[in-house]
């Protein structure tokens, strides 16, 4: 198969070599990787509504603050536990039909908490987040599909260095927080950072495209069918991605009014 890298690591080239494929099986459709995308999402809403709903439960008749040490032993054990399970699903994509639902009922409860806590601080914030994830991901699809971007060499070449950029940003600043240095840029709401912010929502929404890509040649090439569960595990992972900084966005901007 001539399959095309993606920066998406859930969408690597290599992962194909690790799954034997029988000739005799079915083997990976779009459609068949686009139900499977489907219903990861519907867990992933049924999950996220657990903690969203706890969150509320206590904000009603307390503090944002207070609410949140509620639920954060769930938005925690969703955080870590869904960075687990993806990178076990990246080491064992045979076993993807069981660790991608899993992972998104981890990324369901993590993403219920910190929604919950954007939208008791600014309210209506997280529907905008959800409409625009959406509308992302669709114009996204819209130019894949009339073939307006293309995923050529340098174009991928490109946003993979910039996906790493970022991520060595993000890595960076992690480790820095720990001493107890804040970088700024990076979670305030001033100009650069909003700017910053901006940049990092367009660098996954250009991910997108090159995933699109990525399970288009797995299905032309034969892949096999556990591959549909892995390549809407690779989507989710963009996705989810994408929310969050939309997400993060949002609230900068509104901040500032």
């Amino acid at each position: 198969m001539n399959l095309t890298k993606s920066s998406n690591p859930a969408l690597s080239k290599s992962v194909f070599s690790r799954v034997q494929t029988d000739a005799q099986a079915d083997v990976m459709t779009i459609e068949g990787t686009v139900n499977k995308t489907g219903l990861m999402f519907l867990i992933l809403a049924f999950a996220a509504a657990f903690t969203w709903r706890k969150f509320f439960g206590v904000y009603e008749y307390g503090s944002p603050e207070s609410a949140f040490s509620v639920v954060a032993p769930w938005l925690i054990g969703g955080g870590i536990g869904g960075f687990i399970v993806a990178i076990i699903t990246v080491f064992s994509p045979r076993y993807s039909n069981i660790t991608a639902p899993i992972y998104a009922v981890l990324e369901g409860l993590f993403l219920g908490g910190i929604s919950a806590f954007f939208e008791a601080q600014y309210p209506g914030l997280v529907m905008r987040a959800v409409a625009l994830t959406f509308g992302v991901f669709f114009i996204m699809l819209f130019l894949f599909r009339s073939g307006k971007i293309r995923a050529t060499g340098k174009f991928r070449m490109a946003i993979i260095a910039a996906t790493g950029g970022i991520a060595l940003i993000y890595f960076v600043s992690f480790i820095a927080g720990m001493f107890g240095v804040n970088i700024g840029f990076l979670h305030g709401n001033s100009l650069f950072s909003i700017g910053f912010s901006l940049v990092v929502v367009g660098i996954a929404a250009l991910n997108l495209i090159l995933d699109f890509d990525f399970i288009q040649r797995g299905a032309e090439g034969g892949a096999p069918k556990i591959m549909e569960w892995y390549g809407a595990f690779g989507l989710m992972v963009t996705l989810v991605w994408l929310y969050i900084e939309i997400l993060r966005l949002l609230s900068k901007l509104a901040s500032r009014d």
